[in-house]
């Protein structure tokens, strides 16, 4: 048998715990509707870059170029750790010519670089880990 004391304290908990899940769900919600696809800040961009989700690693790819923090990404990564994130890279000699003669152009002539997907974000590594994250633009 339970007293009035043990229902009121089973109830407070419900109404507690629904209103934390009503306020996060609107949150998250205003933050969706905030910050839009191609934002740095957009919920599932930074949902897919802590590894939580997946979005369309092209959007991906553009959106890095306004996050401040997109190094992070790359830096310190191998080749098959980028592959995994970004879907695929593609070689110097699979990119466009514009691409293919500003990644030949110094300090890069002499480096194993790679791209990420078919953008301008050019990956340069020593040995088997990316140390350089460079966008390619106005070479």
């Amino acid at each position: 048998m339970t007293n009035g004391t043990g229902t009121i304290n089973r109830k407070l908990v419900l109404l507690v715990g629904a209103v934390l899940l009503l306020t996060s769900a609107a949150l998250a919600l205003s933050w969706n509707l905030s910050y839009l696809p191609g934002d740095p800040k957009n919920l599932a961009y930074r949902l897919w870059k802590a590894g939580f989700a997946s979005i369309d690693l092209d959007l991906a790819a553009d959106t890095m170029i306004g996050d401040a923090h997109r190094d992070e990404l790359v830096v310190g990564k191998t080749k098959t750790q980028l592959e995994k994130k970004f879907g695929y890279m593609l070689a110097r000699e699979q990119v466009t010519p514009y691409l293919r003669g500003c990644s030949q152009a110094p300090p890069w002539r002499d480096r194993d670089v790679s791209f990420i997907r078919k953008s301008p974000w050019m990956v340069v590594f020593d040995g088997d880990k990316a140390t350089e994250l460079v966008l390619i633009k106005g070479c």
